[in-house]
């Protein structure tokens, strides 16, 4: 479970990034956050994982602080960056190797998992390459494998379908939805309101730093007009906010 209690963050002093944002995101479902660009969907991911410290608030990750127990949430939390493009010098498998021994992985289960995925990823082949010489959708599922290494009990995801062939993207909702049946927190964001509605149980909704919704999709349905899709409701509730 992730808890923001009246989180704000600022980075001139004079505009919030994130406005009082106040959200209970359970464990055993998926969750979506979607906005426009420029919302703080990744600003508000950045602080649940610890990257960026908010100004004002409280985000407790299965009953630990950030700010207090920042070891203690990270251990539970994999992420997916909204950009691939990081370490780019080191082979796909020394990457993963490198994550492994951030989360204490040994070695039988690391040789396990990373063959299991790297198989079902369809990535085997390139993880002795450099990621510097792999496409944006290799360097996303290297990422997407990274995150998936210690299991976490905590799934933020930023625009994790972003380059992903076809195949790759399903495996992942796939795997996602597996996840959440084992009672797994999922958060992630995204722009593909097609995705948000036929996987999320509930959707955030937040539009330049203020939530604006947050329910089920039956409940928004309901809240707004029924038989509407997630598209005209997004569209209403942004042209509005």
């Amino acid at each position: 479970m992730i808890e923001l209690i009246n989180i704000s963050k600022s980075y001139n002093q004079e505009v919030n990034a994130v406005n009082n944002l106040s959200l209970n995101i359970p464990s055993g479902q998926i969750t979506g956050f979607i906005g426009p660009n420029g919302a703080g969907k990744t600003t508000t991911l950045k602080m649940i994982t610890g990257i960026l410290k908010q100004d004002k608030g409280a985000i407790i990750v299965n009953g630990a602080d950030t700010l207090t127990e920042p070891i203690k949430t990270k251990s539970q939390i994999g992420f997916v960056p909204d950009s691939p493009d990081i370490f780019l010098r080191l082979k796909g498998i020394e990457y993963l190797n490198f994550i492994a021994d951030i989360f204490k992985v040994n070695s039988v289960n690391r040789k396990r998992i990373i063959s299991e995925l790297a198989e079902k990823f369809e990535i085997s082949e390139a993880l002795s390459d450099k990621m510097q010489s792999y496409s944006h959708g290799m360097r996303q599922k290297i990422i997407i494998i990274g995150m998936l290494l210690h299991s976490p009990e905590v799934f933020v995801l930023d625009e994790p379908l972003t380059g992903l062939d076809p195949k790759a993207s399903f495996i992942l909702k796939e795997l996602l939805r597996e996840y959440a049946d084992k009672n797994k927190t999922i958060f992630f964001s995204t722009h593909i309101l097609e995705v948000a509605e036929k996987l999320c149980d509930r959707v955030a909704i937040i539009n330049k730093g203020v939530l604006q919704f947050y329910g089920t999709m039956d409940e928004m349905k309901n809240h707004f007009r029924q038989n509407s899709s997630l598209e005209n409701i997004f569209l209403e509730i942004t042209e509005n906010g």
